[in-house]
């Protein structure tokens, strides 16, 4: 038979139905894997409002003691124990100053004053501490993760990626460090240490680090199997071109939502340490020791406590939805786990 004859032409090749126009998605054509995440991660009303949250928050804490007339640490023995008084709203009667009808502001001799607020047993203004606190908080809290999300991925990458003895033997380092009571192991160093921000940092981080090394090495073991980090060992690459150009790029959805669980995790840890008395020293603030000055007084005046602690609270319950928002957007297979 004459090979001509087989011979199809460049249009008789074509299979039909199969042109770009007919098999694209109009709803996701031109959509980046970034903005399917914003899409998706948007949509989610919970994770909308906590990132809101977070986002006042933050504002609030960075702008609101610079944008007071009173300072964290000034005290006013005249002064002290005021309600919450806010301007506008003291018209309503609400907020405005009074105590068991009494205008506390007037018996101690401030009537021109407003502590939104109050103050505390010093005469110190509640409203600038608590931001001042909550900035402080959060500036631990991210240093501490920023530790952790270096030496927990560099950890697990190289354990994970070369393996055998080495692997081997700082999987043993780890369980040691895990059998030690993380709160002991940061006391200790506390009392050590002279206390201040970089030892709390350092305090948080010496052992939170763990989970994250743990994760990563499991998304490393899952990876380094796959077709395109064995054609690159297989075409002579160095490992650490491996490592950063093939493998940390696709473990950077598990270690950013790990790194948004582990900030409410700090937050929390910061604020024990502050209401055990090993927190910031004095006059500096944070929300735990916030908490621990006001928890004494409670009975008397429970804003002293309720205030701080409102904050702390709305802060820790909204990294947490939107580290789970995060994690429906970035691998959506994990929603059901």
């Amino acid at each position: 038979m004459d090979k001509q004859e087989l011979r199809l032409t460049p249009e008789e090749a074509r299979l039909t139905g199969l042109s770009r126009e007919e098999y694209t998605d109009s709803n996701f054509a031109g959509h980046s894997y970034l903005h399917e995440i914003l899409i998706t991660l948007f949509s989610n009303r919970a994770t909308a409002i906590s990132l809101a949250c977070i986002a006042v928050i933050v504002l609030m804490a960075i702008f609101a003691p610079i944008l007071s007339p009173y300072s964290y640490r000034e005290v006013h023995s005249e002064a002290t124990n005021l309600p919450m008084r806010i301007p506008g709203l003291e018209k309503l009667g609400i907020f405005d100053g009074t105590r068991a009808g009494v205008d506390q502001y007037e018996r101690h001799g401030v009537p021109d004053e407003y502590h939104y607020f109050g103050t505390d047993n010093l005469g110190r203004d509640i409203w600038t501490r608590v931001w001042t606190g909550t900035r402080i908080s959060l500036l631990i809290a991210l240093l501490a993760v920023a530790l952790d999300v270096l030496i927990g991925v560099t950890y697990g990458m190289i354990a994970g990626f070369f393996g055998g003895r080495a692997d081997l033997i700082m999987q043993r380092v780890i369980e040691v460090l895990t059998g030690i009571p993380n709160l002991i192991i940061m006391m200790l160093l506390l009392l050590v240490m002279e206390p201040g921000i970089p030892t709390i940092c350092l305090a948080l981080a010496i052992t939170g680090w763990v989970n994250m090394s743990r994760i990563v090495r499991a998304q490393v073991l899952r990876i380094k199997g796959s077709e395109y980090v064995l054609a690159s060992r297989t075409l002579g690459s160095p490992a650490m071109r491996i490592i950063l150009r093939k493998i940390l790029p696709n473990t950077m959805g598990q270690i950013i939502i790990t790194f948004m669980f582990s900030v409410p995790n700090a937050i929390f840890f910061e604020a024990f340490l502050a209401f055990i008395g090993l927190g910031v020293p004095i006059p500096m603030a944070s929300l735990g020791t916030l908490i621990n000055d006001g928890y004494k007084s409670a009975m008397l005046y429970p804003y002293q406590v309720l205030l701080p602690a409102a904050v702390l609270s709305v802060l820790m319950l909204s990294f947490n939805l939107l580290g789970d928002g995060l994690r429906d957007a970035i691998d959506p297979q994990m929603r059901s786990m």
